[in-house]
């Protein structure tokens, strides 16, 4: 893996397992009938901290699911994953849904909604507790989370960025 502006370059050794978040169906009335179109928004990761998000739409619901996977191996972006947990809380907006993400202890499990779900399964998070608020509408969910958590800092970075040992960022 190559990190270029927080984006991560694919490299043939990631194993990427792909997440099925929502799919929508419009219609079409014309003369002739109706015609049915399908989105699919996807997430795929790595379960190591690597996460990428796509949507995409076509006249059939594997046609489009497939196009979803393409998208979203292309906007890979490294998070960081302490313990099977998130580093610190965090709070992120996109749209109309806004989500609240905070670490938790070993055990806890996952307590997210569906789509936020999704992303925190792919990317390796054991332990995490989440809470949405807003609109519901899974697009935005998935994009609020990401965004969220592509502005969380790693320990190791915040010891750097303090010039202090990592013992120190945990003991105060």
């Amino acid at each position: 893996m190559v990190k270029k502006n927080n984006r991560v370059k694919i490299s043939s050794d990631i194993e990427l397992k792909e997440r099925l978040v929502a799919i929508n169906r419009t219609t079409k009335v014309t003369k002739g009938g109706r015609t049915f179109t399908f989105a699919a928004i996807v997430v795929v990761g790595d379960g190591n901290g690597v996460i990428g998000y796509g949507l995409g739409k076509a006249n059939e619901v594997t046609t489009a699911i497939s196009k979803g996977v393409e998208n979203a191996k292309k906007n890979l972006v490294k998070v960081p994953v302490h313990n099977g947990t998130i580093p610190h809380e965090q709070i992120a907006k996109f749209g109309g849904s806004r989500v609240i993400m905070m670490p938790a202890t070993p055990g806890t499990g996952v307590k997210a909604g569906g789509a936020m779900r999704a992303v925190f399964e792919s990317i390796g998070v054991t332990d995490v507790i989440c809470k949405s608020k807003g609109s519901s509408n899974p697009h935005n969910l998935v994009k609020a989370t990401i965004a969220g958590l592509q502005e969380m800092r790693s320990p190791l970075e915040v010891a750097h960025y303090r010039g202090v040992t990592l013992d120190k960022v945990f003991n105060g």
